[in-house]
């Protein structure tokens, strides 16, 4: 039953701070979310930050303590090897606590990844999880408040406080379904997978340009330009702290590298180009694609083969596609966190050429145990597949086996 909300342990304090963190000394789990507002900075603006452990639980106001000395000693907190700290669908608020605290906080439990290898499905929901494991209906009422405002209702403390209330019982419930499923380091490498991700991301802007959608249909120079204009991008939308967006869209990204403009003129003439970010930053974008043409082509990014796969080639790939689904479907695991469309269609194109092995996800760690190797048995000949009679399940067998 949730607490009457006049005895909501809300944190607005050096002195309340720091009396949670002389709690939080002796836990090994923790359970932490955030709520932000993302829309008008490149940095999202962190508001709150709810934790629970040992049967309490505590929402802290951000923008209240954020210059006390008490803030440091939560971050350092945070950050303690001891603690293993439990999220849901926690890539945001993993990269908020590193910019904060200065590192990321390890180690880490992410329940929604968890859920997807033990049968929940993928990208599974907080509110649908909880009320799967604690048979429990959350209210959702605030789901897209405004957490700038100030006073909080109490309402809004609340939902926030069940953000974090019933992680730590939902953890407990898919440690133990991992453990008895033998995947405990099966996740361990998603979080390792996750880490990596996190920290590569935040390190190189230089491939930012990468998750623009649309890149891969460009000639490799003017792949060179879009990099070295999202890189340009990504930097000055940091300096600013305004959305990617607020600078350039990806949209007039593309086009500024197909296109080129070399005058002032060209560049205003350029559709959906604010004038505003023309008189600002014109001279500069002018140059950053000046040099990038000047870039040697050792120097060229490498552009995906835009070719239409052959129609056998499609058809090995449904047939990938189809072993793929019917392992995860007897595994009891979500398929989409074993292999994308993407990953299949590199491991035919592989087969197909003959060449040294491919670098992919789905061949490393516990997804080779589970598929890969499968896979490439299959490809090699090595493996039949058949649908077995009177269930239309697929089965595997080797060559010399009925």
């Amino acid at each position: 039953m949730v607490k009457p909300a006049q005895d909501l342990p809300y944190i607005a304090s050096a002195e309340s701070l720091d009396a949670l963190c002389d709690r939080l000394e002796s836990v090994t789990t923790l359970a932490i979310d955030t709520e932000f507002m993302g829309e008008d900075h490149f940095i999202p603006r962190l508001e709150l930050i709810q934790v629970a452990a040992d049967g309490f639980a505590a929402v802290i106001d951000f923008p209240a303590v954020q210059q006390t000395a008490s803030i440091a000693r939560f971050w350092a907190l945070l950050c303690m090897a001891s603690i293993e700290k439990v999220l849901h669908a926690g890539r945001q608020d993993l990269e908020l606590f590193a910019h904060h605290a200065g590192q990321l906080p390890k180690p880490f439990f992410d329940t929604q990844i968890a859920a997807a290898m033990v049968g929940y499905g993928p990208q599974t929901a907080y509110a649908n999880l909880v009320q799967r494991v604690q048979g429990v209906r959350l209210d959702k009422a605030h789901t897209f408040t405004n957490w700038s405002q100030r006073p909080l209702s109490q309402d809004q403390l609340v939902y926030a406080l069940d953000d974090v209330k019933f992680l730590l019982p939902v953890h407990q419930h898919l440690r133990q379904k991992l453990s008895v499923l033998g995947r405990l380091d099966w996740v361990d490498e998603e979080f390792s997978r996750l880490e990596t991700s996190l920290g590569s991301q935040a390190r190189d802007p230089q491939e930012r340009y990468q998750r623009i959608r649309g890149w891969d249909s460009l000639k490799p120079k003017a792949a060179a330009v879009l990099r070295d204009l999202t890189a340009w991008r990504e930097n000055e939308a940091r300096r600013r702290n305004v959305p990617r967006g607020r600078v350039l869209r990806d949209e007039v990204l593309l086009q500024l590298a197909r296109q080129t403009p070399r005058t002032l003129d060209q560049l205003r003439g350029m559709r959906g180009m604010y004038g505003s970010e023309v008189e600002r930053n014109g001279q500069a974008l002018l140059a950053v694609m000046q040099q990038a043409l000047a870039r040697p082509e050792s120097e060229w990014p490498e552009v995906p083969r835009d070719r239409k796969p052959d129609p056998e080639s499609t058809g090995v790939l449904e047939l990938m596609q189809a072993v793929l689904k019917a392992r995860a479907s007897a595994d009891n695991i979500a398929s989409t966190l074993i292999a994308t469309t993407s990953d299949l269609q590199a491991l035919v194109d592989h087969d197909a050429a003959d060449g040294p092995e491919p670098d992919l996800p789905i061949l490393r760690g516990w997804r080779r145990q589970l598929v890969g190797e499968t896979l490439l048995s299959i490809l090699d000949g090595r493996l039949k597949v058949w649908v077995e009679p009177g269930t239309s399940k697929l089965r595997f067998g080797h060559l010399d086996h009925p």
